[in-house]
């Protein structure tokens, strides 16, 4: 079984224990990783926060070229990468669509080069006989990472390299569910990195809170569920941390009546049941319009009865298994709840018979607002269909959620679409699609799908504090 030690000031560190690592296409632990102690947080913290000293007065270049050492790390050891993302994650190699380990791995390369290249120049917004006025972007120090187990490689590079090539030292703490990957980027970054630039330390609620807690942190960026979050934004307001949450959603789209619904009806269950359902901006709410409404659940029906469920190593599959067993007995039960609700399961609804986490891919009509399924984050491969007869209202209903990460709005009509995309309440309003992101557009949520956001150079200077310099002439 692969063993892997965590990272502190650049060397390899035993904690008291080790966390097994399971692969959730067998059900069986084919990894273990050291747990940390809380003196070991502590000594992790101390050692990013000796390193910030220097590091944080580095010129901007070297921390552009590092940051390209480090894409070029991911480059070099791709195939290793994409193997264990799949192993702890179960996401196939290839995928529905293309998403897949391949994709993570490919796009964690690029967005390290993307962000690499950003710059935040001095401002200068005063140069007169009186006084020059400029506005500087300085580091902030140690930031804190805690990274979920759906996207685990690709989130720590979204929560790193940014906070590195603004001169930032970090200590990240993975998901004890997915820590492989993440582990193993960390060991190649001490090869580009001065020690204690970047750390690891692996655990559970307990790691997580003194990391949270810790007087020396400046950041905390998270990204995971509600109820977390709120509880490392209590954490963070003793010391006024700064702090990125992206808090995962429960994203409506919205089809209007004038769509081709062969057309889009891939579109939309790619939407949906990409990396089976387990992606914060996946579509997890369709709202379709009753002139449409059955021709919609018979083709989306028809695709969940065919795609390919299996072990992501496999090399035709599309949809691998839910993670972890508790998020599969959420899934169960929501299902269960859709039952109970009058729902009606054009395919799915259980739990394969089969080793591991595996859960058929499960289309539900006739529930509405109200239903669990409806309006609490699944975070599988089940979606409901909803009926509506009249659009000012959907929208409505859409937005009632008390999530707001993303929306979308389905039209031959693209200017009508803006228009309703528009009046969603949502971080990020898509048109003709859903979920797509890339690394020179801010991405976040509004309401309880976080605060802060992410990417381009929005995302970058929430890394960094404003210094107003003031210069009398």
């Amino acid at each position: 079984m692969l063993q892997l030690d965590m990272m502190i000031d650049g060397q390899a560190v035993k904690g008291t224990g080790t966390i097994d690592v399971i692969n959730p296409a067998t059900g069986s632990p084919f990894a273990a990783v050291q747990r940390a102690t809380v003196d070991q947080v502590n000594e992790a913290v101390q050692s990013a926060k000796n390193a910030f000293a220097s590091w944080s007065q580095t010129s901007d270049s070297e921390r552009q070229t590092a940051c390209n050492k480090l894409a070029a790390a991911i480059e070099a050891n791709m195939p290793e990468l994409m193997e264990l993302v799949t192993k702890e994650s179960g996401k196939p190699m290839g995928g529905l669509n293309g998403v897949g380990a391949g994709m993570e791995v490919g796009g964690s390369m690029a967005w390290t080069q993307f962000t690499a290249g950003l710059e935040l120049p001095v401002d200068v917004i005063q140069d007169d006989d009186n006084a020059r006025v400029e506005v500087h972007r300085k580091p902030l120090g140690v930031v804190a990472s805690i990274t979920p187990w759906n996207w685990p490689l690709l989130i720590a590079i979204w929560h790193v390299v940014p906070a590195i090539r603004t001169g930032n030292t970090v200590v990240i703490k993975p998901s004890p569910f997915t820590p492989v990957a993440t582990t193993r980027f960390v060991e190649l970054a001490q090869e580009v990195l001065p020690p204690g630039v970047l750390n690891l330390v692996n655990g559970e609620g307990d790691v997580g809170g003194a990391l949270t807690t810790h007087p020396d942190i400046a950041k905390i960026v998270f990204t995971g569920s509600t109820a977390t979050g709120r509880k490392i934004m209590e954490s963070a307001s003793a010391s006024l941390k700064r702090l990125t949450l992206e808090l995962g959603g429960n994203d409506a789209g919205i089809v209007l009546p004038d769509v081709d619904v062969k057309e889009v009806a891939p579109k939309i269950f790619g939407a949906c049941f990409h990396n089976n359902g387990q992606t914060c901006a996946a579509l997890k709410r369709l709202y379709v319009h009753e002139s449409q409404y059955e021709e919609m659940c018979s083709e989306l029906a028809k695709m969940a009865q065919q795609v390919k469920v299996g072990d992501g190593l496999a090399e035709d599959t599309e949809l691998g298994p839910i993670q972890n067993e508790a998020q599969l007995n959420i899934v169960t039960s929501l299902a269960e709840s859709a039952r109970a609700d009058g729902g009606r399961f054009l395919t799915g609804g259980k739990r394969m018979d089969r080793e591991g986490y595996f859960f058929e891919p499960t289309i539900v009509a006739d529930l509405t607002d109200g239903s669990r399924l409806v309006d609490e984050e699944p975070f599988g491969p089940i979606v409901p269909v909803i009926k509506y007869s009249d659009v000012d209202e959907v929208i409505a209903r859409a937005n009632a959620n008390e999530r707001g990460l993303g929306g979308s709005v389905w039209s031959s009509d693209t200017n009508k679409a803006i228009e309703f995309a528009q009046k969603l309440e949502c971080g990020s309003a898509w048109v003709n699609q859903h979920g797509t992101i890339q690394p020179n557009a801010p991405f976040g949520g509004v309401k309880q799908s976080g605060v802060g956001v992410e990417f381009g150079t929005y995302g970058l200077e929430e890394y960094t504090s404003i210094q107003t310099l003031n210069i009398a002439k």
